[in-house]
């Protein structure tokens, strides 16, 4: 019986043997298989790296390639440049064309040569503003051929794109030609602006209710508020609810679409404010028409939304003076 009972700790001690050996070559073969597994990831990775060089010279030839036998085709126009152009839909006889020094609204949508799109204000759902000379030499020479209300389809080579860098990090690699399908809103430049605000100020001050001071400022009560209500001074701050329009009727700015009035010192906005919120009482809601030196003026608001010598309506609410 005892050496039954040592054959069988003996023959325990074996087969934990066993499985601890087991054990440790399934774990060695594990990690052979680990690092087998590695090194082919590693090799393909070596083997699929990005040569930024190549990928510039294979955009180069694809681009050049894709320009050549675009301008061969019927209704692509080519410049001295080397910009080409399509004309998709032309806007009214007479409108105007930007020089590169206007401000533009446009609607846009940028696609590579393999049609992928990588920006759009259509998308956005909102037209882009900005000076024609701030931007890609192809947009700036591009957009001058144009007529307010045109649809252009530009193809631009890449030496008046992005050039040999691109985008850094994407999404437009070195060398490569782009796409943008171009629609001209409207145009803005001080003097046209201002001819403009002239000549609706002089026409908006015939109308009846509308009247105006000496500085210029028009205005037209739209509700009356209780005769009890204050008026406040220059030194107030004021509670509003307001809505700011361009003469083309655009809202550029709304304390009704935030869902809340705004606060501020009365003689810490522009002068049109200062001058026609004095004017009202609380519960008062009146229209406000600022002509551009009571707004802000030949500098507007650098980027956007409101263009060089604007004239601008506001309708005003005053809540309450804030004590």
């Amino acid at each position: 019986m005892k050496a039954k009972m040592v054959t069988a700790a003996v023959l325990t001690a074996g087969l934990l043997a066993a499985t601890a050996c087991a054990k440790k070559e399934a774990g060695e073969a594990a990690q052979a298989a680990d690092a087998a597994e590695t090194a082919v990831a590693d090799a393909a990775a070596e083997a699929n790296e990005i040569d930024p060089e190549k990928t510039a010279a294979d955009n180069e030839v694809k681009s050049e390639k894709f320009m050549a036998e675009n301008g061969a085709r019927d209704g692509v126009k080519t410049t001295a440049s080397g910009l080409q152009y399509t004309v998709l839909s032309e806007g009214a006889s007479g409108g105007y064309s930007p020089k590169a020094e206007d401000i533009v609204d446009v609607h846009y949508v940028g696609t590579l040569l393999d049609g992928t799109e990588f920006d759009s204000s259509v998308r956005r759902g909102a037209a882009a503003r900005f000076p024609l000379n701030r931007v890609i030499p192809g947009w700036t020479e591009g957009v001058q051929l144009m007529s307010e209300g045109d649809k252009y389809r530009f193809f631009i080579p890449a030496a008046l794109a992005y050039g040999a860098t691109g985008t850094p990090g994407g999404p437009i690699g070195p060398n490569e030609a782009l796409i943008f399908d171009v629609e001209l809103i409207k145009v803005s430049n001080p003097e046209r602006n201002l001819d403009a605000a002239k000549k609706f100020l002089v026409e908006n001050g015939k109308k009846a209710g509308v009247k105006t001071t000496a500085s210029g400022l028009q205005y037209q009560s739209l509700t009356e508020g209780p005769a009890s209500g204050k008026s406040p001074s220059d030194a107030d701050k004021v509670r509003v609810h307001y809505e700011g329009r361009l003469l083309d009727g655009t809202v550029f700015d709304s304390s009704y679409d935030r869902g809340e009035p705004t606060e501020f010192p009365l003689n810490q906005v522009i002068p049109g404010w200062t001058e026609g919120v004095q004017l009202m009482s609380e519960g008062d809601k009146y229209r406000l028409f600022l002509p551009p030196d009571l707004a802000y003026g030949a500098a507007g608001t650098p980027g956007g939304p409101i263009g060089p010598n604007e004239a601008l309506i506001f309708d005003v609410e005053l809540l309450n003076v804030v004590e």
